[in-house]
């Protein structure tokens, strides 16, 4: 069961609460009405809930504090509101309003319904919490002495004005947060990680400027935050920061500014980023964004406009064009990009033309490749045959073609797709590819055999397969048998996923590949496992274990977090690393840190 909430009636943006039979909380805000919830964001509320002979209920208690609305003492408002219920013994979703399969869904803001009467309501004094932040540890390093390790630090966020929030940090510290999940590079671009650092978490979906991609690398980002104190997998230590986001009349407002000392062999630097979205109309927008790297002898300024227009409920059209600009030679180029997606009930269909200049830079920024010309797309029909327990089947069929920016073809593709989805929940999915690649440069798959520079023939195929998520035992999985650079390669992707009890999950992943090209081979295997264990909605034990075969390391994150009070956590953390390249599994180091952080609401 979830609950929508849009306080400013923007129809694009919204906090969801949600809970299940257990009373588990979950909150998200979504942004630009998009799919992909921003999870990670954080407010203090109550929900309890209660099993009965007639199924279950819930009660949700949100503080108006925890919420961002209009202030207007003497009228009446207007909130938007929706509530979405998840039956999973008939796989069925159920929303209050605007339910519809032609471009709907809970994430649809625009279709949600209306809470009126609202008056009177309750503004805080002086819309100020702060946190103090201290940590003790040591850290154990093979071959060298125990260091002690200790931290403070200062988390503050003021509402400047309702709907617009400054956050600041001093001194940060993310010796919570969880490792990075290990991966095998089988390409020849650069990997993608997810952001996991809590301040640059909250409102990150308003800073997103240029393409995600689908099944891929984003192919260009102006933004990404993990540019900022990360380095080669090395950690730069922040001084502090600033971050004002909301809302300020039928304005978006996204302003970040990170200073970070010396460290992974970088000097001290100053990132800066601005993003402004403008609403037209009841769902469009027009935006900006300026991100800005500077440090004592070098910098890099990207900047460009966007745009997002509904001409229908079910099409959505989207462009963006870029410029950026570095100190010293290169660095200075463009992009643009134009994307039309026609989401109907029984058709659909994506096109899109992105084009990224041989110079492009956006240091602060993550672009997979640049000086190409690419044109994609793809159509879609969907039958919902009511027959062998199908509930619905989409096929699709689609390409790319992709140009350097002097006209020379550098890939093109063309495949198929065909989804299954049953009435029980589980999935299966079959694929199929065939195209070529052309390589100006030689490179390493895997970073161990050589790939010889030319043309090559491409071709995949392969199946996904998934079992229903409302099982206690849930079976996902992959496989893929590719033919590439003259070679062959082979992945098999395997989760299993286990909920023996209400309060633990077991969540077990391996992949593994088989790679044989002229130039060599290797076989590589990636183990995971994740216990999860909430002795409470207070308290809660997780453990990340992980093994990566090719690069021979062992690697453990271990947590107990202790909320102690509303918003105020205590964490147990420890990490430990065995092994890497060339090693034999041997003991590399140890961290054993005590976190506790307390809030103050003024």
């Amino acid at each position: 069961m979830a609950v929508l909430l849009d306080p400013f009636l923007d129809k694009r943006n919204a906090f969801v609460f949600a809970t299940n039979p257990n009373g588990a909380e979950f909150d998200a805000l979504i942004t630009d009405e998009s799919p992909l919830l921003n999870t990670d964001w954080r407010g203090l509320w109550i929900v309890a809930a209660a099993r009965t002979p007639r199924g279950w209920s819930a009660e949700f208690e949100i503080p108006f504090r925890t919420l961002r609305y209009p202030e207007r003492k003497e009228m009446e408002q207007s909130w938007g509101f929706n509530i979405l219920r998840l039956i999973r013994r008939k796989n069925e979703q159920v929303l209050w309003s605007g339910w519809t399969r032609a471009g709907g869904g809970f994430h649809r803001v625009s279709a949600e319904g209306r809470l009126e009467g609202l008056a009177g309501l309750p503004r805080s004094g002086a819309n100020l919490e702060m946190k103090p932040v201290g940590l003790l540890g040591a850290g154990w390093e093979a071959g060298s002495r125990v260091d002690l390790l200790s931290h403070a630090g200062l988390d503050m966020k003021w509402e400047v004005r309702p709907g617009l929030v400054l956050d600041a940090t001093l001194n940060p510290d993310f010796a919570q947060v969880e490792a990075d999940d290990e991966q095998v590079n089988l390409t020849r671009f650069d990997l993608f990680y997810p952001e996991k650092r809590d301040f640059f978490l909250e409102n990150a979906g308003l800073f997103d400027f240029g393409t995600r991609g689908l099944f891929e690398p984003p192919p260009f980002l102006l933004f990404m935050s993990r540019s900022i104190g990360i380095k080669d997998e090395e950690e730069i230590p922040l001084a502090g920061g600033v971050r004002l986001t909301g809302r300020a009349g039928g304005q978006t407002v996204g302003l970040l500014n990170v200073a970070t000392r010396a460290g992974a062999g970088e000097p001290p630097a100053n990132h800066a980023v601005i993003r402004l979205k403008r609403d037209l109309w009841a769902t469009n927008y027009i935006g900006v964004a300026v991100t800005d790297r500077r440090d004592r002898g070098h910098w890099n300024t990207a900047g460009g406009l966007d745009a997002s227009f509904w001409p229908l409920r079910t099409v959505n059209v989207q462009c963006f064009a870029a410029r950026t600009s570095t100190s010293g030679p290169g660095g200075d180029d463009s992009a643009h990009r134009l994307a039309v997606d026609y989401t109907g009930e029984r058709f659909g269909c994506v096109a899109e033309h992105l084009v990224i200049g041989t110079e492009a830079n956006a240091e602060m920024g993550f672009i997979t490749r640049t000086g190409i010309r690419r044109i994609s797309g793809n159509g879609r029909v969907t039958f919902r045959p009511r027959r062998a327990g199908l509930r619905r089947i989409s096929l699709y069929g689609g390409g790319m073609r992709i140009a350097s920016s002097s006209g020379v073809l550098q890939d093109k593709s063309l495949g198929t797709f065909v989804d299954l989805e049953f009435e029980s929940g589980e999935s299966l999915s079959l694929y199929s590819s065939d195209g070529s690649v052309r390589l100006d440069e030689a490179f390493d798959l895997g970073d161990r055999v050589p790939v010889p520079a030319g043309e090559f023939r491409m071709a995949d195929c392969g199946a996904m397969w998934a079992t229903s998520a409302k099982r206690p035992v849930a079976l996902a999985g992959s496989f893929s048998d590719q033919q590439i650079f003259d070679g062959w390669m082979q992945v098999i992707e395997a989760q299993l996923a286990l909920t023996p009890g209400q309060h633990v999950s077991l969540r077990l992943a391996c992949t593994a590949s088989r790679v044989r090209m002229p130039g060599g081979r290797f076989d590589s295997t990636v183990l995971s496992g994740r216990v999860v264990w909430a002795l409470s909605t207070r308290l809660s034990f997780q453990i990340l274990a992980q093994v990566n075969s090719l690069d021979r390391e062992f690697l453990v994150n271990g947590r107990i977090h202790f909320i102690h009070h509303p918003g105020s956590d205590l964490f147990f953390v420890l990490n430990e690393e065995r092994g890497g390249p060339g090693s034999s599994w041997t003991f590399g180091r140890r961290d054993l840190v005590f976190k506790l952080s307390y809030l103050v609401r003024i």
